[in-house]
Formats: structure tokens, C-alpha cells, sequence
């Protein structure tokens, strides 16, 4: 049997920990309601001492093995990543037990923890361990020198021990998940923590724990230490005090010798000696009775990427049909939750196999192991887990495997936090499966990697894992948004929303759907308080759009102190005759033109007829009130200005651009209603001076008028400037014509800048109408005239402190014109055709202040970037987009917006002014306390955008969303949405670089992360092992995302990197929304080998590592701004004909940026892969393909963010060992 189906165990020496107090916590919760798995204490469950003696899920004994010379993490080593010398080889095997442990007959399979028993057993000194009552002796272990031998060491990496500590009860905070906690000896090892309120996912680093309870011993909760407490009530914990920390009390037994190693809260032995933090190591044999133990070789653990052991799983497995059991030895299963925590250990329950991330397989030994260890193996998942997940190649590690069968998974509601409720038969809760991170065996790595990886990567938390249960548990059953504080689906799933009365996900994300009630707890766990907004968002097809709501010229409904508009949080008083503000509790009369009676509840009776009363989402016409300066606004203009200066036409852009304009006017933006587009458009040239055309309709020939006068700019025409496309098509087609032929022979290299602004800018004052200029540069510009730029590309800047100053402006003239053009409604979008260095983070001040956008085309050329282009330019010109906007962000009473991110400009400190608003512009808002918070009432936030349709109509979109209150932290940690926490991340540290040294701001972001997951594992973990890093499920990928943030080109850039991609990332990022940024920074890999050519089902994606990628495989990377086809050396050639139309590795062209149009289904279903990839994204991405060891390869493995980058950054193993250090020095 493999040691994988060992039973669960708990380990009696969990020290209490005082900070754990203050934070109380319900029990076991009930089973889920149909919006929250979350939910609050059992009304079966009585708080109270538990029986004397008794300990949880006792079942088999386990052990630990002896220290070798592996370090800790908590020695003072010479790095924060530094794992200790390199394994010693074994050489001989583990120290037998003095007597036979007997087994429980309440165990899970057939199962022996360990190698095989040893005949002869010699007598040890006594160490101590506690006397249980009612338990079988002590058994004693001896601590011997470290061990050097290389056998010795493969057999004591067959030992390992599981140990479960007793789940915290309500004085606690702590989570309520059995936590399962694994380790190796001798190697650093990790611990899953799997909890019902707060599941987490934790991890060990070369700490043996403790012996656990023998059956029959004393019942649950008593504490292993008499006059320790147990994990129990505060009143508990509050009457007796820790232990010291010197002496740890065992009971009946003398306290160790100072030679021996020391349990308690000690400080860290040095590098040579392993720290015990949390309990003697345990006899590393145990004796079956009646049964063969299990040969040696089943001892090894095997690791798989997507079945990460960080996951909760949520049911369990039953043992592979015809696997041998151990004579008498019967399967453990859990009990229903009402016996969770008294009683005899739990009899058996069947229940069919759900997903179950935490498992892995047995397989057969891979080629290089030594003979008796097992290595993984490639077994499909079994049904129901994560739909159609493929084992993933683990490269040196060998095959990914799939679950492993035969265990009890933990309760499946809170496997996504705040998920829809999981099928009525889903089996009661189930203890978390004792599986481990395994640590690669020595044997079993290349040269290479023998000192590099001491953690196995397949066992830390695997962001694929996470998305792919997600969409296999939340995508079925659309989301239903009528109740407060649900956390939605990730965003990396497909699923559909009904609007019940708060804002579509796809509209609002919140970092957390629990607020802290007050601005301490907020502040003790340094969860930052964020909602990333989308006002003007796409839905998807199978979605409602907004209802647009008529009140005539009255207008919108408002409340009369805050001016929050009408809304499904107003409460209707009085049999209708007034209203409630849920924001600030202000009564309001109801107009009578709007009065309706109520019904027996309090409701309107005309509630589900009026958009604005049910749903969280909808659109008010707004009245002349709304207006700038009262007036009626003009349907907006769209001006076109393109660069003829001589890299501009040498390169072709200038031909292009005009060829597909002809073409492209057809397509502006309309109301679904009018056949035609009310946008005028106008045309300007330029290179050191200004040329405008007259198109009006009347006139034969268009009429071109330059100004040389760049210094103080105008426009030379009123009439016939901005004209209907329809009414001036033939005279804007002749402009089109001959624009490329006029500066055909041009020799004019200089350009200006800011004058090309100012022209669109007056222009669009003399017609008193917003809009959006389209400007085509190429060019630093160098000519005289106002905002002129000099080249300050230094790259001896960078990494000191005077880098910031790259980030800035070169001049406050930009940031004027800016301010200029947002008081107009004038947006500026551009687009960039460097071929060096052009000061991006100069020439993109007035976009990114405008609500624009940036493109950059380096190097462009035609046939390669002409594509790209094309698209990016066409979905620009067509994408919704509203003007001269303001938003505004309100809060109920509590809490109140005090930060924004985003392309926008402010000029106070609560109106966000957008010159233009698009579809793509997120805006992430920060809020912070005023007040205390009320779990009764929640927290209401209502944004509300008023802008001018492209139509010329002033509207008011108003999103509604309320989230939940909490006075325990576990209920905060519990409903986090990590991807959101990272855009703002992303997007508060890019704001940072303008203002400090990009060091100190990687540094803050570790640091207020590590704050985050210490205070989440101080005050809401169950008490363990220092050893173990242990994270809130909801945010177990924290580290893995915030690695790639801190790898990403703006913050660790690496030589390669120009200032001005840096600037223009930077800059892009400030807008994204989550499902951008979520790509962005972790981009998503599929493997095409075994692509489904009939279905539409994609192949499941794999981490971005390269030892991921097989030689023989065929992989597409997406991150929303570049796609690659990445070919390996040994791909079939029918892979190759169908894909590339050629069976040779080495005639496949890397330079073509589309693939060839074949007739077979391999070739027209990888093509609508790829179509399907660049409609999601807001930019065309041009594909590129890299062939292996070619050239462009190191740019593809650039985007491989779980390795080491290039530029210094860390993988995400040494990331995550070096997140752990980091908690540790805060928890001490």
C-alpha cells in the first residue's frame, strides 16, 4: 500500500497560542445554504470541556524519523532562501520500536506508515512522551547523531509522519477544518491545512511532529498536556496560561536533557540540528497485527501539479477496486458534523468521488529512481474531479499523477469560498487527506537540480488546480447576485449572472465580500479594502444589457442628503410615501408621480416591473440638470491625426492608415436603435507643422491649410472641418487617396507633439462638442515648439534611486493640457510607432489622464505589426465608449472611497473625471473606515457614472453592490478574492515607482503580504508547528501572483527592457480590470498535443514553468498582449504537416505571424483557439512561434513565471520559502 492512504491522525502536542484569543470563532458549521457554504456555529454542537483523555481521529500510530543535516527554515541561515546543506545520503534504515503499536479497527484502508518492520528490537533510553489515559504506553525514541549515509537516508524518507491537530473550537478564531498537517523528516516538508471556516493550506518546513493518540485513547479536545488547556473557549484559554517556554510539560516522563532538542517555543537551533517546534518525534515503526506491513517502496509520496495538496478536497475516494486490504483493518470515514467532535472514532460512509485536489497516485517507479521508491504516475482523475484534468509532465520530477483513491476529503462547501451550494447528495464532511508535500528524493533529480529544489513543486499550491475546480464546481449554475456579501465565480470562469439586485462581477470585484467592522481589524490584518470597477463593461451575449429608465424631466429619484440615487437598498416607509436611504439612513418624500403602494412585506408591489428597485445594475436618462453648463450636449467627433514625417511614410504606416480608414468610417460607434452614427469625424496631418482639410460635402477636391505657427496653435476652419461621414463620404475618400502621395517624397524627419493635441483640442471647442483624438506618432518630438523633449534614455538609472525620475514627466506642460483637455470631454487616444527611444511616460500623460489609451508598435513594420495594428485600430474606433464623464463612488455610513486608480484625472477628492470612458477602463477604488460597521446592515457602495452616449445623450449608469460585515477575522479571510487583491496590488505599486525606489516598493508589497497571511495564520489557523506556513484557502495563490508582480518588467526589469516599455507597461496596467490583469501577470499555457479537434472543449492548461514542457509537444502562452506557439524538437511530423503544412522541425518559418490555412481539423481547430484567445482580450495579440532552442526562445520563457527569471527574480519555490521566513519573523 502506499504510505498515501494512511488514516488521520492528531498530534497532541499543539501549544496554545495566547494571540489566538479575542477572535471567537463558530464551530462546525451547519451544512450550506444555497449562497453560503460559509456559515455561522451549529446549533448541534454544545461548547464545553470534551471528555478527559480523548483525542481526534485517532486511528493508526504515527511516527517520525530521526534529523538529519537538513536545516529549518527557522535557522538563521545566510538567505532568506536558504534550505540548509544538501541532503546526506542514507545508509541505513530507521530505529525500530521497542513493543508492536496496536492499530485501530477504525482505520482508512489498509495502511502502514512507514517501512517494513524490523525483526530484531533493540532497547532504547526513555524520551518523553505523554501518558495517555486509557491509551497503550509510551514508546521511546531514541535521538541519535545525525545520520550522513545515502541508504540510510532513502529509508528514513520512506518514514513520514501525518498528524492532524484538534480543530479549533468556538474561543478560538480559528478555522474549523480538521487541519492535516505532513512531514518529512529531515527534509522541509509542508502541511495542508484545510478548514471549514477558514480553510487553509499549510506547509512545514523539516519539523517531525509529534507521536499521535493510540486508539482507545482519551476523547476529543482533552489536551495532550495535563494543565495545558485545550484548543477550546476563550474562557478556557483566558483562565490558564501558555507554558513557558522553556518548559514544555509532558506528562509522567522527566524533562529532556539539555542535549537533546527542545519543544516548546524554543529559540532556532543552529543549521545541523532540526528543530522540533512542535513535539518529540514519534517511533518511526508501527506493527500490524495479523497483517504483512507494506514493502519500503510505498513510502514515497509522489507530487502532481493539479492535484495540489493545498486544495480542500471535498469528498472521498473510495480504495481502487481489488487493492488489498490488511486482514481486520477497516476504512475511516467521517461522521456527520453533529459527532464531529465527540465520540468514538467515525465509522465508515461511502460516497462517490468528488474533486479531490489533495491526492495523489501511486504509479510505477520512474527510469533514474533507486529501487524502492515509487515515482509518480499518470493516472486519469477519477470522475468528477475537475473535469477532464490531464496529468501534467513534471519534467525531472517524472509524471504528474492524478488523485489518490481511498480517503476522506473535507466538507465540500468551502472549497470556493462563498461558492453556490454543491449537490444535494454530496457526503457529509470528511477529514482532510493526509497527503504531503513530498520533497523530490535525492536520487531522483538531475545533477543540476539537487541543491535547487528541496520542495517539490507539484506540491505547493498550483494556480491551475484552483481554476479548474473552479470552473468544473461554479460554472454549471448561473450566479445569482440577490444576496449580500457572495463572493462570485473566479474570473477565470465562465458563468453566467442573473441580476438580482447587485452589480454584475463583470461590472464590480471586490478584494474581500466581508468588510471588517472597524478600522482596527481592518487594520490588524492589512487586507486592503478595494473594489475594481468597470462601469461600462461588455456582457456577455447570454446577459442582459442595463435597462435604461425614463423619469421624464423630473429625473432620477435621489436621496435628499446624499444625493445616492433610487436603488434596490432603499427602504420604502409610511405605506409608501417615503423612502429610507440605505446610505446614510435619510428619510426622502416619494414624488407622487412615483408613489406606489406596498406590499405584506414592505415592498413595492410594482418592485419587479422598475429596473432601478431589482436590479443591481441600471442606466437613468439624465435631464438638462445633468448637462455642462445646461445645455443639450452635440453628438461627439472623432478627429484623426497622423504622423507624415519620414519614418512615418518610409515605413508604410501612412499608407495603411488611410487605406483602412476608407473602410473603417463605416464602422463608428451608434445606438443600437440608429442606422447611421451621429459622430463627425475631422482629418489633420503633421510633422513640424500642422495641416487641416476641408472635406465638406460641397466642395469637388478637399482643401488643405497649414499652420506653421505651432507656438500658439488654432484651427484655420470652422466649416467643413468636422463633417458626416455619409454626407462627405467621396470628398474624405479623395483625402484618403492623396494624403500618401502628397508626402510620398518627404524629407522631413522632425516632429511636434503637443501642438497636434491643442489643434484636436480647439477644434473640438469652436464646434462646443467632446471627443476623441486619434493620433499616430512615430517620432520623440524634437522640433520647437511648446512640449518639446529631449533624449533622457539612460539606463545607468536604473535600480537607484533617481529612477523614479524615468516614470515622470519630463515637463508639467502635458499634465496642463491634460487638465485642459478633460474639461473640454477631449480624450486622447495614441498610437506608437517608435524605432528608438520616444519617452513614452512623457508622450502618455495626456491619455492616461484623458481615459485613452496607448499602443506601441516598435520597430513596425507592415507585414509582420500591420495585422496587429489594423485590429487594434478598428476595435478602438468601434468599442462603446461614453464622453465627458464623472463618477462617483458613494458608501453607506462606516466606510467612504479614499483612493482611485485608474486613466482618469481628479479635482477633488471624490469626482473622477474621465474625458472619455470606454469599455475596457477599470477604475479601482480603495476604501477605508469612518466608522464602525454594523453586521445587521452590511456595507453599500452605489457608483454612479454620468456620461455622454455617442449619441450625444447625457445618461447615468449606476451600480449597486453590498457586501458583508464580520467581527472575526476568519470570516474576512474566508470571502477574499485574490485575483482582485492583486490589481490592486499591481496597481498601487505602479503608482509607487513614481514616487520611490523600486526596491522599497517590492519590499512593501512582501511585507504587507507577509502581514496579511501572519495575522490570517496568528489569529485564525489552528495552533501548529512554527515550521508550517499556513494559508487562507481563498488565498493560498497570494504568493505564486504577487512573485509574478514583483518579476513583472516595471518592477524587476531585466536587461533587455527599454525605459519606454516599461513606462508603457506601467501605464497599460493602471486600467486593467481582474480578468486582464489575472492573465497579464499569470499567463495562461494549454498544451496542443492532444488538442480535441471535435469538441469545443479546450485542453486543460498547464503551469507556467518550463519544466512543464515536453520536448514533443506543441504549446500556445497567452497573456493578453503577446501569443506564442512554442514547437518542441521531437513533435510528430503529422503534427507539424497539419499545423505548419511541412513534416520537418527545421523548415518551420519562426518569422510567420499567422499559421497557414489548412484543410484538416487539427489546423481549423487550433486557428479558432486562436481567434477565440484575441476576441476575449481588449488588444490584438500577434502570434509568434518560437521553435525550441531558437533564438527567440529566451523571450518565450520570459513569460514562464513559476521559474527564476533572467532578471534576479525568484521562482516561485524559493518565493514561497522565502514568504515563510518573512511570517515567521513577524509571528516572533
Amino acid at each position: 500500500m502506499n504510505v498515501n492512504q494512511q488514516a488521520h491522525m492528531a498530534s497532541p502536542y499543539r501549544q496554545p497560542q495566547p494571540a489566538l484569543q479575542g477572535y471567537s470563532q463558530p464551530g462546525y458549521g451547519e451544512p450550506p445554504t444555497q449562497y453560503a457554504p460559509y456559515n455561522g456555529p451549529n446549533p448541534g454542537y454544545q461548547q464545553g470541556p470534551a471528555p478527559a483523555g480523548y483525542f481526534p481521529y485517532s486511528s493508526l500510530p504515527s511516527k517520525a524519523l530521526p534529523a538529519t543535516l537538513a536545516s529549518d527554515l527557522s535557522s538563521n541561515s545566510s538567505s532568506p532562501l536558504d534550505l540548509g546543506p544538501v541532503r546526506p545520503s542514507p545508509n541505513s534504515g530507521p530505529p525500530p520500536m521497542l513493543t508492536p503499536q496496536g492499530y485501530s479497527q477504525y482505520t482508512q484502508g489498509d495502511v502502514q506508515n512507514g517501512p517494513p518492520t524490523m525483526s530484531g528490537q533493540p532497547h532504547r533510553p526513555p524520551v518523553s512522551q505523554p501518558y495517555l489515559p486509557g491509551s497503550q504506553p509510551a514508546y521511546h525514541q531514541h535521538y541519535g547523531a545525525p545520520h550522513t549515509g545515502m541508504q540510510q537516508m532513502t529509508n528514513q524518507m520512506s518514514g513520514m509522519h501525518v498528524s492532524a491537530p484538534p480543530p479549533a473550537v468556538s474561543g478560538y478564531a480559528p478555522s474549523s477544518h480538521p487541519q492535516t498537517s505532513v512531514s518529512f523528516s529531515g527534509v522541509p516538508s509542508f502541511s495542508v491545512s484545510s478548514q471549514q471556516n477558514s480553510p487553509a493550506a499549510s506547509l512545514t518546513h523539516g519539523q517531525p511532529p509529534s507521536q499521535p493518540p493510540f486508539p482507545g485513547s482519551p476523547p476529543l479536545s482533552q489536551s495532550p498536556f495535563p494543565g495545558v488547556p485545550p484548543p477550546g473557549s476563550q474562557a478556557q484559554y483566558s483562565s490558564t496560561p501558555p507554558l513557558p517556554v522553556s518548559q514544555p510539560q509532558y506528562s509522567s516522563t522527566p524533562p529532556l536533557p539539555v542535549s537533546q532538542p527542545q519543544y516548546a517555543s524554543t529559540p532556532p537551533l543552529p543549521v545541523s540540528q532540526l528543530q522540533y517546534s512542535s513535539a518529540p518525534p514519534a517511533s518511526s515503526q508501527a506493527h500490524y497485527p495479523g497483517a504483512q506491513p507494506p514493502p519500503a517502496s510505498q513510502a514515497q509520496f509522489s507530487g502532481s501539479s493539479q492535484t495540489s495538496p493545498f486544495h480542500a478536497p471535498s469528498s472521498s475516494f473510495a480504495p481502487p477496486a481489488g487493492a488489498p486490504r490488511h486482514p481486520g483493518v477497516q476504512p475511516m470515514q467521517a461522521l456527520p458534523h453533529s459527532q464531529y467532535l465527540s465520540g468514538p472514532p467515525r465509522q465508515p460512509m461511502q460516497g462517490p468521488p468528488l474533486s479531490q485536489q489533495n491526492h495523489v497516485a501511486p504509479g510505477p517507479p520512474q527510469p533514474g529512481m533507486a529501487p524502492g521508491m515509487q515515482g509518480p504516475s499518470a493516472q486519469p482523475a477519477p470522475p468528477g474531479q475537475g473535469q477532464g484534468v490531464h496529468p501534467h509532465q513534471n519534467g525531472a520530477f517524472g509524471q504528474m499523477s492524478g488523485p489518490q483513491p481511498g480517503y476522506g476529503g473535507s466538507y465540500p462547501g468551502p472549497q470556493n469560498y462563498g461558492a453556490q451550494p454543491p449537490p444535494p447528495a454530496a457526503p457529509p464532511q470528511k477529514r482532510l487527506d493526509p497527503d504531503s508535500i513530498p520533497s523530490p528524493q535525492v536520487s531522483e533529480l538531475p545533477a543540476v537540480q539537487k541543491t535547487r529544489h528541496r520542495i517539490d513543486p507539484d506540491a505547493i499550491p498550483s494556480p491551475i488546480q484552483v481554476i479548474e475546480d473552479d470552473q468544473a464546481n461554479r460554472s454549471s449554475e448561473p450566479f445569482t447576485t440577490g444576496v449580500r456579501g457572495q463572493a462570485p465565480p473566479l474570473v477565470t470562469t465562465n458563468f453566467q449572472v442573473k441580476d438580482q439586485g447587485n452589480a454584475s462581477p463583470s461590472y464590480i470585484r471586490c478584494t474581500s465580500y466581508n468588510f471588517p467592522c472597524t478600522s482596527d481589524m481592518a487594520k490588524q490584518s492589512q487586507v486592503p479594502l478595494a473594489a475594481v470597477i468597470k462601469p461600462l463593461a461588455t456582457l456577455p451575449l447570454d446577459e442582459v444589457p442595463p435597462y435604461i429608465v425614463d423619469h421624464g424631466e423630473t429625473g432620477p429619484i435621489r436621496c435628499n442628503r446624499c444625493k445616492a440615487y433610487m436603488c434596490p437598498f432603499m427602504q420604502f416607509i409610511e405605506g409608501g410615501r417615503r423612502f429610507q436611504c440605505g446610505f446614510c439612513s435619510c428619510v426622502t418624500e416619494v414624488p407622487p408621480h412615483y408613489f406606489q403602494h406596498l406590499d405584506h412585506t414592505g415592498k413595492r408591489v410594482d418592485c419587479y416591473d422598475r429596473p432601478e428597485l431589482s436590479m443591481g445594475t441600471c442606466e437613468f436618462t439624465a435631464t438638462v440638470d445633468y448637462c455642462k453648463n445646461n445645455k443639450i450636449p452635440q453628438p461627439p467627433a472623432f478627429i484623426f491625426l497622423i504622423d507624415v514625417s519620414y519614418n512615418a511614410v518610409k515605413s508604410g504606416l501612412v499608407d495603411l492608415i488611410c487605406a483602412e480608414l476608407k473602410t473603417l468610417l463605416d464602422y463608428l460607434p451608434r445606438e443600437s436603435s440608429e442606422a447611421d452614427s451621429c459622430i463627425r469625424v475631422g482629418f489633420v496631418t503633421y510633422n513640424k507643422v500642422l495641416h487641416f482639410y476641408n472635406v465638406k460635402s460641397s466642395l469637388a477636391q478637399p482643401q488643405m491649410m497649414v499652420v506653421s505657427d505651432v507656438a500658439d496653435m488654432f484651427v484655420p476652419l470652422l466649416d467643413g472641418f468636422l463633417v458626416n461621414v455619409n454626407e462627405s463620404r467621396a470628398v474624405i475618400n479623395s483625402l484618403l487617396d492623396q494624403i500618401p502621395e502628397m508626402f510620398a517624397d518627404t524629407r522631413e524627419t522632425e516632429t511636434v507633439f503637443a501642438p497636434v493635441i491643442q489643434a484636436g483640442l480647439e477644434a473640438l471647442k469652436a464646434a462646443d462638442c467632446a471627443g476623441k483624438l486619434f493620433i499616430f506618432h512615430s517620432s520623440l518630438p524634437i522640433a520647437e515648439a511648446p512640449g518639446k523633449l529631449k533624449n533622457r534614455e539612460d539606463k545607468k538609472l536604473v535600480g537607484t534611486d533617481k529612477e523614479k525620475t524615468l516614470f515622470q514627466p519630463q515637463t508639467s506642460f502635458f499634465g496642463n493640457l491634460a487638465k485642459e483637455c478633460v474639461a473640454q470631454g477631449c480624450c486622447v487616444d495614441l498610437f506608437l510607432f517608435p524605432n528608438q527611444y520616444v519617452d513614452v511616460a512623457t508622450l502618455g500623460v495626456v491619455p492616461s489622464q484623458t481615459g485613452g489609451s496607448v499602443y506601441k508598435y516598435t520597430c513596425f513594420q507592415v507585414p509582420s505589426d500591420g495585422d496587429r495594428f489594423l485590429n487594434d485600430l478598428r476595435r478602438d474606433v468601434q468599442k462603446q465608449v461614453g464622453f465627458d464623464a464623472v463618477m462617483r463612488v458613494r458608501t453607506s455610513t462606516g466606510i467612504r472611497a479614499t483612493d482611485f486608480f485608474g486613466a482618469f484625472y481628479m479635482s477633488n477628492t471624490t469626482d473622477v473625471e474621465l474625458a472619455g470612458l470606454d469599455c475596457d477602463k477599470a477604475v479601482t477604488v480603495e476604501f477605508r473606515h469612518d466608522d464602525k460597521l454594523s453586521e445587521e446592515s452590511g456595507a453599500l457602495m452605489q457608483c454612479a457614472v454620468l456620461y455622454t452616449s455617442c449619441s450625444g445623450q447625457r445618461r447615468l449608469r449606476v451600480h449597486n453592490l453590498s457586501v458583508n460585515c464580520c467581527t472575526q477575522l476568519a470570516d474576512l479571510y474566508r470571502n477574499c478574492d485574490t485575483d482582485t487583491l492583486i490589481n490592486f496590488f499591481a496597481k498601487y505599486a505602479y503608482r509607487s515607482i513614481l514616487n520611490s525606489p523600486t526596491k522599497t516598493v517590492r519590499d512593501a508589497l512582501i511585507n504587507q503580504s507577509a502581514q496579511i497571511l501572519s495575522c490570517y495564520r496568528k489569529n485564525c489557523a489552528s495552533p501548529s508547528s512554527a515550521g508550517q506556513l499556513i494559508l487562507p484557502e481563498c488565498m493560498k495563490l497570494l504568493p505564486v501572483y504577487l512573485n509574478c508582480v514583483l518579476k513583472s518588467d516595471v518592477l524587476q526589469p531585466g536587461a533587455d527592457i527599454s525605459l519606454d516599455d516599461r513606462a508603457y507597461l506601467r501605464q497599460l496596467v493602471t486600467s486593467m480590470d481582474v480578468a486582464e490583469s489575472h492573465v497579464f501577470f499569470y499567463p495562461r499555457l494549454l498544451p496542443l498535443q492532444k488538442l480535441d479537434v471535435e469538441g469545443d472543449t479546450l485542453p486543460t492548461a498547464v503551469r507556467d514553468s518550463e519544466e512543464r514542457l515536453s520536448k514533443g509537444g506543441l504549446y500556445l502562452l497567452e497573456n493578453g498582449l503577446h501569443l506564442f506557439l512554442w514547437v518542441g524538437a521531437n513533435v510528430q511530423q503529422e503534427l507539424l504537416q497539419s499545423v505548419f503544412n511541412t513534416p520537418s522541425f527545421g523548415q518551420i518559418d519562426p518569422s510567420m505571424t499567422n499559421l497557414p490555412e489548412l484543410d484538416n481539423p487539427y489546423s481549423r481547430r487550433l486557428r479558432a483557439i486562436i481567434e477565440n484567445f484575441r476576441a476575449q482580450r481588449p488588444r490584438y495579440m500577434k502570434l509568434m512561434v518560437v521553435k525550441q532552442d531558437d533564438k527567440l526562445e529566451p523571450i518565450f520563457k520570459h513569460f514562464l513565471v513559476e521559474d527564476k527569471s533572467t532578471s534576479g527574480g525568484a521562482s516561485y519555490v524559493d518565493f514561497l520559502c522565502h514568504m515563510h521566513k518573512e511570517i515567521r519573523q513577524l509571528l516572533s
